[in-house]
Parts: C-alpha cells; sequence; structure tokens
C-alpha cells in the first residue's frame, strides 16, 4: 500500500502543476450564500422551467421528485409544449403554474423566482441563461452551454458578475457511480494502473436519427418563428442538425462523454484531431459521424482518448466511455448493463478492493472465462467485476438535487460554468478540427474565460 500511496501523491503532484483543476470536482463554494441566508432552510425555491421540449420533459420527471420545490412558471415558444407543461405538473404536483410564450415576459411578471431551469434549444441557452442570472435567478443549464465557444464565455462572466449559481447539465459528475469510480478506483486505489488510453461512442440507428415529425395543424406562426430564429417548423422541430441553431452530434451527443475524459484523465487535452462527414443524410448541414482523437498529459506519458458518434447505426454495444490501463480498464455507462470493470490477467488480484467494497465480483462473467492456455502475444481471456454502487433515481436527478442543494448552502457545485467551459472548450475545437482536416493544438487561451 505505501507504494499505492507515492504513486497517488505523483498523480495530484502532476494535476497541480500541469493545470488549474479542468477535470476533477473542486469548485467555488461563495455563490449559494444569498438564498441560503435569505431563506430559512424549510422554505421552498420557487422554480421556472424553460423549454418543455423533449429534455424539459425529462428534467421535469426528476423536478418533480425533489422536495422543497415550489413551480411558479413554465415557459415555451410553442403552445403544446406549454399545455404540456401545465397539465403534467398540475396532475404530478398539485401546483398551478404560469405559462409563457417569452422568457423576458416571464422575468418581468415573475418577481419571486430563485431558480431557472434552461433546456431550449442551443442557440438559447446562453441568451436564456444570462438574462436569468441577471435577472438574479440562480440557473441549470442543460449541456452543451452554448451554441459557440463565445456564448459558453459570456455565461461564465455573467454568472461571476452577478455572484449567482449556473449548474451544467453533464449529469454524470453527480451519478454516485461515476463519483465511485473516479475517486476510488482511479484515484485512491489506481485499480486500472497507469492509464494510457479511452474510448467512448455514442451511436444512433438511422430509426433514432429520424426527423422529428410534427402536426401542420399545430405550427406555429411563422412572424414566431422567425422572431426566435427559426426558418419554420422543420428547423424549429429538428434544430440540431442546422449550423446556425447547434454544434451538431459531437455537441449534442459526445459534450456527456469527453467531458468524462476531462474528468478523469484530470486534465486538459492538447491536441484534437477528428474526421467526419455528411455521409448518410446528405441534406442536413451537421456531421452525421465523427471520430475524434485526442491527446491527454498525463503525469507518466501521454494517454490518448477515441470517441464516436454515429447516427447510422446502433452496433458497437451501446453507449459508454472505457479507461484502459496497464492493469485494468474501467467502462463506465449509465446504462449499469453496460459497465464493467476489468483486471488484466498478469495483474496482482483485487482481493483487497474486493473487501473494501470498491468493486464485487461477476461470478456470472468469470464462470465463462476460458482455463485454456493462452499464446502470451495474445489477449487473455480478462478478469471481470462489477461496480458495487447502485443509482435508485432518474440519471439527472442527483444533478439537480446537487444544484438545489448549492442554493441553499448545504453542498458545492459538482459541474459548475467556468469548469464546464474548460471541459466543453475542447469539444468545440471538434467540428474545426473535422472541417480544417488537420490535428489543432490546444493552448492556454482555448480554456481561458
Amino acid at each position: 500500500m505505501k507504494d499505492l500511496e507515492n504513486v497517488n501523491v505523483s498523480r495530484r503532484d502532476f494535476v497541480k502543476s500541469s493545470m488549474v483543476m479542468s477535470g476533477g470536482i473542486l469548485l467555488s463554494t461563495a455563490p449559494g450564500k444569498v438564498f441560503a441566508q435569505a431563506n430559512p432552510k424549510n422554505n421552498a425555491i420557487n422554480v421556472a422551467i424553460i423549454g418543455i421540449g423533449a429534455q424539459g420533459r425529462v428534467l421535469m420527471e426528476s423536478l418533480a421528485e425533489i422536495e422543497g420545490l415550489n413551480f411558479k412558471a413554465v415557459c415555451d415558444i410553442w403552445e403544446p409544449a406549454r399545455k404540456y407543461g401545465y397539465n403534467w405538473l398540475g396532475r404530478k404536483t398539485r401546483q398551478k403554474v404560469n405559462v409563457y410564450e417569452d422568457v423576458e415576459d416571464m422575468l418581468e411578471k415573475e418577481k419571486d423566482l430563485d431558480a431557472a431551469i434552461v433546456a431550449t434549444p442551443d442557440l438559447w441557452h446562453a441568451p436564456h441563461t444570462n438574462m436569468c442570472l441577471k435577472a438574479g435567478l440562480d440557473v441549470y443549464c442543460e449541456k452543451m452551454m452554448a451554441r459557440t465557444v463565445d456564448e459558453a464565455r459570456s455565461m461564465v462572466k455573467t454568472a461571476q458578475e452577478t455572484g449567482k449559481l449556473l449548474q451544467i447539465g453533464h449529469q454524470r459528475r453527480s451519478n454516485p457511480r461515476y463519483i465511485h469510480a473516479f475517486e476510488k478506483l482511479i484515484n485512491e486505489a489506481k485499480i486500472a494502473g497507469r492509464l494510457t488510453n479511452a474510448n467512448g461512442q455514442w451511436n444512433r440507428s438511422v430509426a433514432g436519427s429520424a426527423d422529428i415529425p410534427y402536426n401542420p395543424k399545430l405550427s406555429i406562426p411563422k412572424e414566431t418563428l422567425n422572431k426566435y430564429g427559426y426558418a419554420d417548423m422543420y428547423q424549429f422541430r429538428n434544430w440540431r442538425w442546422f449550423k446556425e441553431l447547434s454544434g451538431g452530434p459531437i455537441s449534442d451527443l459526445g459534450a456527456h462523454q469527453i467531458d468524462i475524459f476531462n474528468w478523469y484523465f484530470q486534465a486538459r487535452p492538447t491536441s484534437v484531431m477528428a474526421s467526419g462527414g455528411a455521409d448518410y443524410f446528405a441534406k442536413r448541414e451537421w456531421y452525421d459521424n465523427v471520430m475524434v482523437i485526442y491527446e491527454y498529459p498525463q503525469p507518466e506519458g501521454a494517454a490518448r482518448a477515441f470517441y464516436q458518434v454515429l447516427t447510422t447505426t446502433s452496433a458497437g454495444g451501446g453507449y459508454y466511455e472505457q479507461f484502459m490501463g496497464d492493469q485494468g480498464s474501467i467502462k463506465m455507462s449509465e446504462n449499469p448493463s453496460l459497465s464493467k470493470i476489468y483486471r488484466e490477467d498478469a495483474s496482482p488480484d483485487w482481493d483487497q478492493w474486493v473487501n473494501m467494497n470498491y468493486v464485487k465480483r461477476s461470478e456470472a462473467y468469470n464462470a465463462s472465462k476460458e482455463s485454456t492456455t493462452v499464446d502470451s502475444r495474445e489477449t487473455a481471456p480478462l478478469v471481470g467485476y462489477d461496480l458495487p454502487i447502485v443509482l435508485n433515481k432518474p440519471p439527472h436527478m442527483p444533478h439537480l438535487e446537487n444544484f438545489f442543494s448549492a442554493m441553499r448552502g448545504e453542498a458545492k457545485l459538482n459541474c459548475d460554468a467556468l469548469h464546464a467551459f474548460e471541459s466543453e472548450a475542447a469539444i468545440f475545437k471538434v467540428n474545426d478540427a473535422v472541417e480544417q482536416k488537420r490535428t489543432i493544438e490546444f493552448t492556454d487561451a482555448d480554456f481561458a474565460v
């Protein structure tokens, strides 16, 4: 154990000397005290939900299960979405909310709001978040932070200037399974040994990537669509495929997982190369598939991380992030069935980590382990272990709970705007690398606000 402790100190020293906190949970505590001091602990937090599309509805389902929230307003430019939010919250929480089309109108009329949940399309993340922060609200904003890196920077600056909390919706940062893997397996036990590589992916079938339909009878008037930046209802429903409205699939899906690369490697990438194209959905503006390679500095040398997002196949084993080292690998996913810890055949046994409940033996997997002799040049069957941590809540709920706990002064944010920006800055460069067909080197300015 003494050698293990020395190795861990070396990693901590490396992290401190090579960067100013980019991947771990090391966050400021000052914001949140205003609400905590002005409101007794048992006072409800008055909440507005902005954006009642697919993601907004997912968040509502978790929000409705959190105690101490008073839902005051829902806001969306589409009448069916507004009605959905009004009716669903009424049935689920027995609370009657006010309904708005325009955020500025809502902020002018709702004078007792404490927090806003922003789940609008990416082009509106920065405007809506900045408006709410300046109105004195703490904000939970879905990832990607914004459509462009400059818009994301503006959100960090507004949060700093107003002193308000801004949590970004990288919900894995609050997932106890991910936290356990990071703190116990990677940092403390260093169970995988020297981390050398990572792989991540999120693939969707053609059916899962198809255009989102709408009922023409429920169309938004053209002048309203134009006011909010959409040419027509097709753009409004399928905004993720337009360059003026989003960052494409690498932003939509890759943001979740590339954030985990930065967190678990405890570093910023030094370079990125990427390839992609609109090879299948030829009429769409954004790439329908992207493959990315990052290089990360590590105490023992460089580590490379490969990520792919495909929208033409669901093959490849689901969505996950896997960190590989010379003694084992850690495969993580929000889907527990896709998570697994593997020990290299020649590595020391992990009995101590089993006894400490850091991992547990996977009997079903190990029962099938071949006992035949394998040539030393070939890959030996790996011994499989499972995470002992269970999340019995919706995956977004712990991250929302962390946000409201921070508002009450009971916790630090797990993904505040500044550190989310440092992580997302690496993602914005992917589309540049695809377009320029070259390796892009990162500089300190890329991560600076």
